[in-house]
Formats: C-alpha cells, structure tokens, sequence
C-alpha cells in the first residue's frame, strides 16, 4: 500500500522561486547586444590558468559544448566559439539590485527572499486582487524583467518553497514550450516529486547522503516516501525526518518569519596566489586579513571575544595545517586582534609552504563603550580607538586601498588584489 500524507493540514500558499538563466552570462550577452539565448559567452575566473573555473555559461553554450558552471577552461573544447570573458561581480550586484527592486513592485518585502544572486522567493499569497492569478504575476513579471533588462528568467510555482524550487529546477528551467513556468502542487507528488532522478539531484540530497541512503535500501524519492520516518530519524537525526517530508513535498517554511541567530562569527579566507614559503609573509596577510575584519566589527558596533586562525599549507607537503582558536578581551581594536591572531600563528606554525589563510572572530557582541583593560591606560585605549575610526573613515571615502600599511606593498601583500575582488572573483571595477 502507497504512503500517501494528508495535505489539509499543511500551509497552502502561492510561492514563486524565480531564476535569471545563466545570469551572469546572460547579463554579458546583453552588455554586448546580444540575446542571452543565442550568445556562445561563458564566463571564466582566472582564464588564463588552465585550472580557472566557468563561474557561468550560456543556454547555448552548454548545449553545444556541454560547458557548463564548474567546468575547468582545460575541459573547454580547444575550437569551440566560445567567447570568453572574465567576471564582473560588481554589474552582477547591480543587476541583481534591479530585479529585486522590480520583484518589490509585487510582493512586501517580508514576502520577498533572496535565495542567492541569481535565484529568489516570493509569496504572492496577498498579491492577487492587484495582480492576477499566481500565473498571472509570473508572467508579468518575466514580461517586465525582459522589457527592462533584456534577460530571460525562469519560474517554479509552488505551495511552498520547496515545491516550488522544485518546479523551477526540474520542469521550468528546461521547458520552453511552457514560457519557462511550471507549478508544481500537493496533488501532483506523484508524478512530480517522486520522479526525481537520481537522489541526489533532489534539493537538500548530496552524494554522501544518497549513498547513506542507498544502503538502507532507499533507492529513488519514492523509496524515501515509503520509509519508516522513525528509522531515518534514528539515523539521520531531524535531518533524516525532514528528508522524509520533503520527499512528501512538505516545507512548513513561512517566507514571512524571520530567523535571528544567537550568535554570529565574521570570517575571511584567502588562497594564496602562490605557496608562501616566508614566515613573515603570512603575517603580513593574516595582518591585512584580520585588519579587514576587525573594520567590519567597528562598521556595525560589534566587538569580538574570540579570535581563530586556520592555515593549510601546500598540496605538496604532507602536513595539511592547522585550526587553532584563542580566547581575548572583547575588543574591536585591529592591534589587539592582531595579537591574538599571531599568538596563535607563532605558537603552532611549522616551517612548511602555506597556500590557505582563514581568520574568524567568534563571541561577537554589540559594543556599549570604551572597552577598558587591564593592562593599558584608557588614554592609549582613546588614542587606539581614534586612530582606528580615523583610518576607518578615510577608507570609506577614498577605498580601502588609500591607506595601507607600507608591509602591504610588498611582496607578500594581498590587499590590493583583495580589494579587486567582490565575492572572491574579480570585480570588473577595476576596468573603470
């Protein structure tokens, strides 16, 4: 007998989970004048290194040349007419303001999720007396983005996220023939969620999962709504209970409720141009690293109580690194975070290559005033303090590049290339 869930006690909203196609291909295609469903342009960081990553590729492209986000330039097919071009995160950012905004003509922002940079949420539950049906507002909106951007963007309806970010994935982004729009409701699991294939293709379900999975003798999502739930909870904790009702088609999720974590962390990590061979070299970054952090606690008034370090060292060392964290004064000052950071450094790193720098500042509370010491006067905790809101200004204004310590110029610094990048891929500012 089929286990079937009984939906009248679920949440029956109307979602959208909108996507541009291939967006940062696509907004280059259209900076050139070209339609994003005919250009032949993928996007590559770091093209000239045989291992520079396809950040993305063109419908088009992909379907020619099998190209596709994740592909190494080494894979590309040596002829094939591809247009190259290095990523501009900065227009992407841009655009990606320009579509929310539009998507706020039709939802509150309380309805209104950003997923990620190219992929959003909105529940139209209360949008209908203005707009239409649910299709209706899809509609209009891809219409508006076109007439607006020229860029093509795909829709998955649901009765809740997942459902439809389900439908977007597995039934619009691949159906011109439907106007790239699929709904996908409780009724239609059958035929819908469970011919998911394989596992892992399902939202939430990796590799390792699905393997964990295939030897409990699961082997498809309709496998996974058959199980015993008190089985797969044993096994995999509530992540296990979730999986089995999401493979019901159940998300409870309210876009509207907002989650506040007790506590946060800041966090930068660096891979290195080259293997750094010099002790005093990976100073000069963690300096610059922790320099970085420590501006963004002062920016939002926060202070830190821990400090952690990580380093990985070259893939042609046996020793893989370390990860050591380390207890100080709630501060906001860079000099005494920087303290704390080389503690760490110099109490645990052997003399071996290093290609990886992360640094994290844990215990983050919000900052009420002058945190006194024990150990410095208030007038150096004054001085300190007026020097970092000082240097802090003059970076807001003029760059962060337009003070930097002299160590940062040398051969060893980083935050110059740094500052090029927005989200760990170039800019395109630069080009300004």
């Amino acid at each position: 007998m089929i286990q079937m869930m009984d939906y009248s006690n679920e949440p029956y909203r109307d979602i959208l989970c909108i996507d541009v196609k291939s967006f940062f291909a696509s907004v280059e295609a259209v900076e050139r004048k070209k339609h994003p469903l005919e250009a032949r342009i993928a996007v590559v960081s770091k093209p000239d290194n045989n291992g520079g990553l396809v950040l993305a590729a063109s419908p088009l492209v992909k379907k020619l040349y099998g190209v596709k986000t994740g592909t190494r330039v080494y894979e590309i097919p040596k002829n094939a007419a591809i247009e190259i071009v290095e990523p501009r995160m900065a227009l992407y950012v841009e655009k990606n303001l320009e579509i929310v905004d539009l998507f706020k003509q039709f939802v509150a922002d309380s309805d209104l999720h950003v997923y990620s940079i190219d992929e959003s949420f909105l529940d139209v539950t209360h949008s209908h007396s203005l707009f239409g049906t649910t299709e209706d507002i899809a509609r209009k909106i891809q219409y508006l983005i076109w007439k607006k951007m020229k860029l093509v963007v795909t829709v998955g309806i649901g009765d809740n996220p997942l459902l439809a970010k389900l439908a977007l994935d597995h039934d619009a982004k691949q159906n011109p023939d439907k106007n790239y729009i699929a709904a996908w409701h409780y009724a239609d699991v059958p035929d819908t969620v469970w011919k998911i294939a394989p596992m892992k293709a399902f939202w939430g379900i990796g590799s390792k999962t699905e393997q964990h999975l295939q030897r409990l003798g699961i082997h498809s999502i309709h496998d996974l709504s058959q199980a015993d739930v008190k089985k797969l909870k044993k096994r995999f904790g509530v992540i296990g209970e979730q999986l089995f009702f999401h493979a019901h088609g159940i998300d409870r999720t309210l876009l509207s409720e907002t989650f506040t974590p007790r506590e946060t962390s800041f966090s930068k990590n660096q891979i290195l141009n080259r293997d750094y061979v010099e002790k005093h070299e990976v100073e000069i970054v963690i300096r610059e690293m922790a320099e970085e952090n420590a501006m963004r606690l002062r920016k939002h008034h926060l202070t830190a109580g821990l400090v952690k370090l990580s380093i990985g060292y070259s893939k042609d060392v046996i020793e893989r690194g370390f990860s050591h964290q380390l207890l100080i004064e709630q501060t906001d000052s860079s000099r005494k975070i920087i303290e704390g950071l080389l503690i760490i450094f110099n109490r645990h790193y052997d003399c071996f290559p290093v290609r990886v720098v992360n640094v994290t500042f844990g215990k983050i509370e919000a900052k009420s005033a002058l945190q006194l010491s024990l150990f410095d006067a208030a007038e150096t905790l004054i001085s300190q303090e007026d020097l970092d809101q000082t240097i802090d200004a003059i970076r807001k204004k003029y760059g962060y590049t337009s003070l930097l310590h002299a160590s940062s110029l040398s051969r060893g610094g980083m935050a110059i290339q740094r500052a090029k990048l927005l989200g760990g891929h170039r800019s395109g500012k630069e080009d300004k």
